[in-house]
């Protein structure tokens, strides 16, 4: 690969680019600002435990200068600790190894307040808590809890701590439902000098009050409001308690039900919101707004998930509802998960309540969408939705530090793909960067999400296609760039004789220059997808396709076109990777005559993968060059190769015809993205795979987020000006 001549050396890119610029691309235009969370930094739970095979941060909380982050990993049996001197630096700090599973995690000046799960299984059960010094990292005090602890919550004026002890039910057993016994409580436990006083606790009974097995309650979530008064959702159960501090029962009530219109129940591979379900809330989390008031999180659990959240007062009126708007909001902006639509589709699991600025906030995490959404709740009843803010995967607890302006969210989900991460935001004076794209303000709700292939029009508009994750909806989303976030403003469906179209894999998308579009399909013959080239009109309906010629489709792997582009009546498609005539590293780069319907073939040097693979994911003439996308199949850290390459157009001269030895392309390198990438505080995503380019030269890029299905439904659509 040839490298753009500069003087800071061979490897660097055309355009030199510092983070700064790169922050203030994501920032969109200038204009007048205000107060918003824009996330800062991420910090990587596998760089505290790196033997783990599997590392999660699920509840956080933060010492009381606010320099510290305590966080529970139960996947690595540890408590794990996080220095945020510099927030934008986050910074291990080492971990604490238990014999059980933390559960959960409060902290109190300097004192963390930890629950371990110690139980054999799910009938005999034990639990301690635990006050550690965390400067010293000393344990205190522990004290036997008898039974399985989930939420651990402390008094804010730190007299006492309250432990939801679950005994969670085993779900392989009668059918999975409650009543499971031991029944659960909720220990209070008097703090100390020396961390707390195991003599004083509690075991408050909340048996004999739900609806839903009331022989066998569940403690989910506790809250404790500044007058000691704890609330306590049974997720389980559908039922909210209050207590005092001394265990008595203030008031109960069943958390209800929701109806719903307009839901997605189908996973069908299709974005279809036309149902309508009546379901329990079920909530998980809680917590108080102010001495009257409480917020839950509405996940369920056994038979419910009204994918909402709910404003209750302490009597069990509900103040405030959610409904769908939730849900609407994640789906506009391409977070909803799909892989969930038949379950409780968002999932609001975690919630909490700061004051940032003066203004009451409440803080919305949305499991299965990766989602946090921010909440004005000046008036507990007509919340304003002010900002929805892109997590890791499974956001799990929050800590807010607002001395610092600071809100932390800890995401649990580790896999192959991306790792457990804690993510920091900060309230600043400054636009909100995400998210980059979105469908609001549209007749009709668009769901979207996979974006991939992308073409710039000529009015300066961009069209882009979804790939295979939505089989039974493959769509051309149309984009309005002009705006900030850009703004999706139709959704063109691809058909086959007036239904979805079937067996398709849409890659890449160029315009045929009579109103339609050419589109790449990927194929995949173990799934029947065939290798494709669609010629598809204005309206969506194919009109045409090219198959390819046996002297392909005897080389063929499943890892086929990423990309296609037009020059006059020549078509050039990106082949992803090698297939089986091609040298390692090599990738076809091939071309269509739509005049003659002749094949030709010219080889791309890949970069010689560090880690996993290499290949392109998108190709667009512009000018007097052919652009390509060139990226690994890596994720934060392990990331290495995001880049977009160009050859001359006349390069493309070289093209041979199959069955002849190929000539080598000499790509010169135009931008290194791994900058843009991390520019807006997260980690890096791995597809890269739209790109675009306007007349005057400004790229446009766009990442895949494979549907939401593990993955964190993040979506970057920025812009490069012109070099």
């Amino acid at each position: 690969m040839q490298f753009c001549d500069n003087p800071w050396g061979t490897r660097m890119t055309t355009r030199f680019l510092t983070l700064t610029s790169a922050l203030a691309l994501m920032a969109g235009p200038a204009f007048a600002q205000d107060m918003n969370f824009n996330r800062i930094a991420s910090f990587r739970v596998a760089d505290n435990t790196p033997d783990a095979e599997e590392t999660s941060a699920e509840i956080i909380a933060a010492t009381a200068d606010g320099m510290t982050l305590v966080y529970t990993d139960s996947p690595a049996g540890v408590v794990g600790f996080i220095d945020i001197t510099d927030p934008a630096s986050p910074a291990a700090a080492g971990v604490i190894e238990l014999e059980g599973e933390p559960t959960s995690v409060a902290v109190m000046g300097q004192i963390a307040y930890l629950g371990e799960n110690t139980s054999e299984d799910y009938i005999t059960t034990s639990g301690v808590l635990h006050a550690i010094d965390v400067d010293s990292r000393e344990v205190l005090a522990s004290c036997d809890l008898g039974g399985q602890p989930d939420s651990v919550a402390i008094a804010p004026d730190g007299s006492f701590v309250a432990v939801a002890i679950e005994n969670e039910r085993d779900e392989d057993l009668g059918d999975g439902r409650v009543g499971q016994m031991p029944a659960g409580y909720v220990a209070i436990v008097e703090t100390a000098e020396g961390g707390l006083n195991c003599d004083s606790m509690i075991m408050a009974d909340v048996t004999g009050l739900a609806d839903v097995a009331p022989e066998d309650p569940e403690p989910e979530f506790v809250a404790i409001n500044a007058e000691g008064e704890i609330v306590v959702t049974m997720q389980e159960n559908n039922h909210m308690v209050v207590l005092n501090a001394a265990g008595e029962v203030l008031s109960h009530f069943s958390a209800g039900e929701v109806t719903l219109e307009g839901v997605d129940t189908e996973e069908e591979g299709a974005l279809v919101f036309d149902q309508t379900i009546t379901v329990p809330r079920e909530p998980d989390s809680v917590a108080w707004i102010d001495a009257d008031h409480f917020a839950t999180a509405n996940e369920g659990d056994m038979d419910g998930g009204s994918r909402g959240w709910t404003i209750f007062h302490q009597d069990g009126t509900v103040v405030y509802e959610s409904g769908l708007d939730f849900e609407r909001a994640i789906i506009e902006i391409g977070h909803y998960p799909e892989e969930r639509s038949g379950n409780k589709g968002v999932e609001p699991e975690s919630i909490t309540v700061d004051t940032f600025g003066g203004v009451p906030m409440v803080f919305v995490g949305s499991e299965r969408g990766s989602v946090v959404g921010v909440y004005d709740v000046t008036d507990p009843a007509a919340p304003v939705l002010m900002q929805l803010l892109p997590s890791g995967i499974g956001p799990e607890g929050y800590v807010t530090i607002p001395e610092r302006n600071l809100l932390v969210s800890a995401n649990e989900t580790d896999d192959a793909g991306p790792r457990a991460h804690v993510m920091l935001f900060e309230y600043q004076d400054a636009p909100a960067v995400y998210p980059h794209l979105t469908s609001a303000g549209t007749e009709e709700l668009i769901g979207w999400g996979a974006i991939s292939g992308q073409v710039m029009a000529e009015d300066g508009t961009i069209y882009a296609v979804s790939d295979s994750f939505y089989g039974m909806q493959p769509t051309i989303f149309h984009i309005d760039v002009s705006q900030t976030p850009a703004r999706i403003v139709d959704a063109i469906r691809v058909t086959r004789e007036g239904q979805p179209a079937q067996l398709l894999d849409m890659e890449g998308i160029t315009l045929d220059g009579e109103g339609g579009f050419w589109i790449a399909s990927e194929g995949r013959s173990d799934r029947l997808v065939p290798h494709a080239i669609y010629r598809v009109g204005a309206d969506g309906a194919i009109e045409d396709y090219i198959a390819l010629p046996e002297e392909l489709l005897a080389v063929e792997r499943r890892f086929g076109f990423e990309g296609i582009t037009r020059v006059d009546d020549m078509l050039y498609i990106a082949v992803q990777r090698e297939w089986r005539d091609d040298p390692e590293n090599h990738a076809k780069v091939l071309g269509y005559n739509l005049e003659t319907e002749e094949w030709s073939v010219i080889h791309y040097p890949l970069t010689d993968p560090e880690t996993g693979w290499v290949g392109l994911s998108e190709i667009v003439a512009h000018g007097d060059y052919v652009y390509f996308i060139e990226r690994d199949n890596q994720l934060d850290t392990r990331a290495v190769t995001k880049i977009i390459t160009r050859v001359p157009l006349s390069a493309m001269e070289g093209m041979v015809a199959l069955g002849q030895t190929p000539a080598v392309l000499e790509p010169e390198l135009v931008v290194d993205l791994l900058p843009y990438l991390t520019s807006t505080g997260g980690y890096v995503l791995d597809k890269v795979e739209g790109l675009a380019i306007a007349p005057d030269g400004t790229m446009w890029i766009s990442t895949d987020n494979d549907g939401v299905d593990d993955h964190s439904g993040e979506t970057m659509f920025f812009a490069i000006p012109p070099m």
